[in-house]
């Protein structure tokens, strides 16, 4: 099954990082003003989903639903759930986080909400790539990466471990009320994350 690529309207900076993730299969929506965006990753888009108060309603020669203002799902969260109606598993998720911290904490819980029905996500920006740890599905840190952060959104995660990393944990408790896991890095051969409770954000972050 083909990846799905869900483009939103946020600050995209360092195009070619985005573009390097492409796959020419992948299935492409561009949500709103993620339209914008097109030219500059070089893709067409196979739908586009927006109630375009943020851009003006596209004349291609592409699917188009259009959403009213006033609802409860973001632009994104209906193309995500528009995607799973057709199969898809796995996303990425490019230009959804930036200026409007609402809309990026929207979106990072989005990935939560895809592996609650167990799917695969990723949202990759400018500086980082996020991804969820759960347990029985460990996260790694390749030692490209300078840093790395572990973020709690939801409860208490527990039985946290992280392995070859400059600040090691070995069956740790984080909670969203007190994030102590930020700026960790890993060492030569990188850094392997588990879970055996509940559920974590791990950015990847490109630089300081």
């Amino acid at each position: 099954m083909k990846r799905c690529v869900i483009i939103g309207g946020a600050p995209i900076e360092d195009y070619a990082v985005c573009r390097a993730e492409l796959d020419p299969e992948d299935f492409i929506i561009c949500c709103d003003s993620g339209l914008k965006h097109r030219e500059a990753l070089g893709v067409t888009p196979d739908l586009v989903v927006g109630d375009f108060d943020s851009h003006p309603a596209p004349r291609l020669d592409t699917e188009t639903i259009t959403l009213p203002r006033a609802k409860d799902d973001t632009d994104t969260i209906y193309a995500l759930r528009t995607a799973l109606k057709q199969g898809f598993e796995t996303f990425l998720l490019l230009g959804v986080t930036g200026r409007r911290l609402d809309h990026t904490m929207a979106n990072l819980s989005t990935l939560l909400w895809l592996e609650s029905q167990g799917k695969q996500g990723v949202i990759l920006d400018n500086w980082s790539r996020i991804t969820v740890v759960t347990p029985g599905k460990p996260g790694f840190v390749e030692d490209n990466w300078p840093y790395f952060s572990l973020l709690a959104l939801e409860g208490t995660a527990r039985g946290v471990t992280i392995e070859n990393a400059a600040f090691p944990l070995e069956q740790g408790e984080i909670g969203c009320e007190y994030q102590y896991a930020v700026s960790n890095e890993p060492l030569p051969g990188g850094s392997r994350i588990t879970v055996e409770q509940g559920r974590l954000i791990l950015m990847k972050i490109r630089e300081g």
